[in-house]
């Protein structure tokens, strides 16, 4: 059964990564152009910052406005010596997410959710034996969104850097099938030059032409590419409400189907043209 379509139609066009442990970071986060952000207590903290950087950004949530950002937080792995902590942690913390790393069976997302409480599960998926499993981490009922950590997964298939991203593209797509069938949001990996503006923007491109709902950024300067990227165009939703307006006439004739641009417009083409148009309106709202 699909999750709720609220879930899925909340903008994520950015996903910013930012370090619990920088407070300079946290405070510049708060007006930072982004749909969500990712606290991230694993890779960006070292070890003996871990726990300063649990307690600071616990603060940081209660006392600073991140607006309408969705805010999640990803923790250690449940078989680290902070990973523990890290849930429990974010069962109290302002979050919306709780971010799991490495998840490879539904069964860590059930350990997971026994310590972060109500708090939402997102999960990375950055193994070879995570993608084979995408399905079944998908279907559970605590999720609600997908992270490609395409940094991890490179390494473990030995593969090379390609900008088509040729050795990405199963894993890519597995994860992409299993999150649009249980209705999981679901995010692209990161772009690691940030300075390639050009290279970033083409991968921001493949990605939404995939269907992905947005890319993680590592760099806010990436922010702009990855917010128009993922947005409707101006030709996009003009065509969305011709669709919608030339089917209902054709509706109102007693017809089928309609033309739109001497296209076929069916009821799928119209179901397609309001998710555009709900999300040209989300995007529209957050600036308000």
């Amino acid at each position: 059964m699909s999750k709720p379509a609220e879930t899925r139609t909340r903008p994520l066009r950015s996903v910013l990564y930012l370090p619990a442990s920088n407070a300079r970071a946290l405070e510049k986060a708060q007006g930072l152009q982004a749909d969500a952000i990712i606290f991230d207590l694993e890779d960006a903290v070292a070890p003996e910052e871990k726990a300063a950087a649990r307690e600071a950004l616990h603060q940081a949530l209660a006392q600073r406005n991140y607006g309408s950002r969705i805010r999640i937080v990803r923790i250690n792995g449940l078989d680290t010596d902070w990973g523990a902590a890290d849930a429990r942690a974010v069962a109290s913390m302002a979050a919306d997410a709780v971010l799991l790393p490495k998840v490879e069976s539904a069964a860590m997302i059930d350990e997971v959710a026994g310590l972060a409480g109500d708090v939402p599960v997102w999960a990375m998926m950055e193994t070879p034996l995570g993608m084979l499993r995408a399905e079944e981490i998908a279907a559970h009922p605590k999720l609600e969104g997908m992270v490609m950590g395409t940094n991890d997964l490179a390494k473990d298939l030995g593969a090379r850097f390609r900008p088509d991203r040729l050795a990405m593209q199963t894993g890519l797509g597995l994860c992409l099938l299993a999150a649009k069938a249980h209705g999981v949001a679901i995010v692209d990996g990161v772009y690691n030059a940030f300075k390639d503006d050009e290279g970033l923007r083409a991968e921001c491109e493949q990605g939404r032409d995939m269907g992905f709902d947005g890319k993680t950024l590592i760099h806010p300067a990436q922010l702009a590419a990855a917010n128009e990227a993922f947005a409707p165009s101006d030709a996009e939703i003009s065509l969305a409400r011709r669709q919608i307006d030339a089917f209902d006439a054709a509706k109102a004739a007693g017809k089928g189907v309609a033309v739109v641009d001497g296209r076929i417009v069916e009821n799928l083409h119209v179901e397609t043209a309001r998710k555009t148009l709900a999300l040209a309106k989300a995007i529209a709202d957050l600036s308000r």
